[in-house]
């Protein structure tokens, strides 16, 4: 019976000599020495390659000889004790499949690539060690986040993508619809009336979802604490290093809780992030910290061994204001905090991250519980060094007048949230949450500095390839 495959990473683990290990995947570089050829082999498990060596007495080593960078191979050989600098084991090849050849034009050649090129195939980047690297840490980090909220006891629900209404209230949303744009039904059959949307699907307008919150409370109403990880989408038309069409977000929702609770659960949560991160991939942020962003590891080491500040934002805004720092948006009570802002106040004057908290009413959303005070919000954002806001979160309004006028305020209709209200007329409770952008922490952990090189396949303005 044919010996399985080793992965790499399990194979720069093993003590040598070890016979008839068998190796699969992708070729990085091959060097041709005449007698010997050199194969580095990747298998995206792990950081590192093995090397495979392969003599002049096997049977297809002429065909070996014309492998190139990028082709699939298996190798069958006995593991050794490397004499070359930098690998402890490599491969003694006795057997060399060749399992795909990838041709000339294979654009992943050995040398430094620019990420804007890579972003153009994406579709092939897992092959660099950079994003292999980026999409190792992305899914260790996945698995951690189910790990927090389990271990805590709260309930994973999934929130629809498809939904009818606008959770932040902004209206930058896709529209979902299976009527024909070039000949949609009008209103009383008028050439130039309202489109009529009780014929299409869903018999009303309905979008991609900018969020699962509204849809968790009502589940947290019933199962106390819950939380949601899935895809959002936000029809905004930005190109920046910190935006993206589609992205994910993580978002618990806790019945019994106030604000301060909120801030505790986060802060929690992303020093477990961070931890499990520095634990379980400390290879990758090995090379992030030296090849993309000298000091990441000491940066992540500070967040874990600091009490995150909290501070209101009206002592933000008068902080930044008797900075003396120019800033290129002018700060003043009632503006929203720009990311320069945000980066000063945790990089200059606090160095570490920070809660701020009680936003002025007028820019946060109609959700957020109203402060006695009539001008503020139990809000608070999560401000952490180099990238800004990582973390927005609320304490809900649970009174159903103060939230019903809410809605009137923000020009949202009632009846349409009535659904959302029940919660607050059935058995209301105190309750809060927040949302963490998955891409910005990842972002954070790697030292990458645009978004669209933390998820697979970024959806930007005028791009949605692949």
């Amino acid at each position: 019976m044919q010996r399985p495959r080793v992965k790499v990473v399990d194979v720069l683990k093993l003590e040598p000599p070890r016979s008839a290990v068998r190796v699969k995947g992708w070729l990085r570089t091959v060097r041709d020495s005449k007698q010997v050829v050199f194969l580095e082999i990747n298998d995206g498990s792990c950081f590192a390659s093995v090397q495979a060596v392969c003599p002049a007495a096997l049977a297809n080593f002429e065909q070996v000889r014309k492998l190139t960078t990028g082709s699939a191979v298996e190798v069958v050989g006995e593991l050794v004790a490397s004499p070359a600098a930098g690998q402890r084991v490599e491969l003694q090849a006795t057997e060399v499949i060749v399992v795909g050849l990838a041709d000339a034009s294979f654009p992943l050649q050995k040398k430094r690539h620019g990420f804007e090129f890579l972003r153009e195939i994406a579709h092939l980047r897992a092959r660099t060690n950079t994003f292999s690297a980026v999409f190792r840490v992305r899914s260790m980090l996945a698995q951690a986040v189910h790990q927090f909220f389990q271990d805590r006891g709260f309930a994973y629900v999934h929130t629809p993508i498809i939904t009818a209404a606008d959770a932040e209230g902004a209206g930058e949303m896709f529209r979902v619809s299976t009527l024909d744009p070039a000949n949609p039904p009008r209103v009383d059959g008028k050439p130039d009336g309202k489109i009529d949307y009780t014929q299409d699907f869903f018999s009303k307008p309905t979008f991609l979802t900018v969020s699962g919150q509204l849809n968790g409370e009502t589940f947290a109403m019933g199962l106390s604490e819950i939380y949601t990880f899935g895809p959002t989408f936000r029809a905004e038309n930005s190109n920046t290093t910190r935006h993206v069409a589609e992205f994910w977000m993580i978002e618990p929702e806790m019945a019994w809780t106030d604000l301060d609770d909120d801030a505790d659960l986060a802060e929690a949560f992303v020093k477990h992030l961070m931890t499990t991160a520095l634990e379980r991939c400390a290879d990758d942020l090995a090379f992030f910290n030296k090849q993309i962003d000298t000091g990441l590891i000491a940066r992540l080491q500070h967040v874990l061994s600091s009490s995150f500040e909290r501070m209101t934002y009206t002592e933000a805004v008068r902080r930044l204001e008797q900075s003396g720092q120019k800033f290129e948006f002018p700060v003043f009570w009632g503006a929203n905090l720009q990311a320069e802002h945000e980066r000063y106040l945790t990089e200059t004057l606090v160095g570490r991250p920070v809660f701020v908290t009680d936003y002025p009413t007028e820019i946060k959303a109609f959700y957020m519980r109203r402060n006695d005070d009539g001008k503020t919000v139990a809000a608070m954002d999560l401000l952490v060094p180099k990238i800004g806001e990582l973390i927005g979160g609320s304490q809900r309004e649970e009174r159903l007048d103060v939230l019903t006028a809410a809605l009137e305020h923000g020009k949202l209709s009632p009846t349409e949230y009535s659904w959302y209200l029940d919660t607050r007329r059935f058995g209301t409770v105190p309750h809060a949450g927040f949302g963490l952008g998955f891409e910005r922490l990842v972002m954070y952990v790697t030292g990458m500095e645009n978004i669209r090189d933390v998820i697979p396949f970024p959806r930007t303005p005028r791009n949605c390839e692949f």
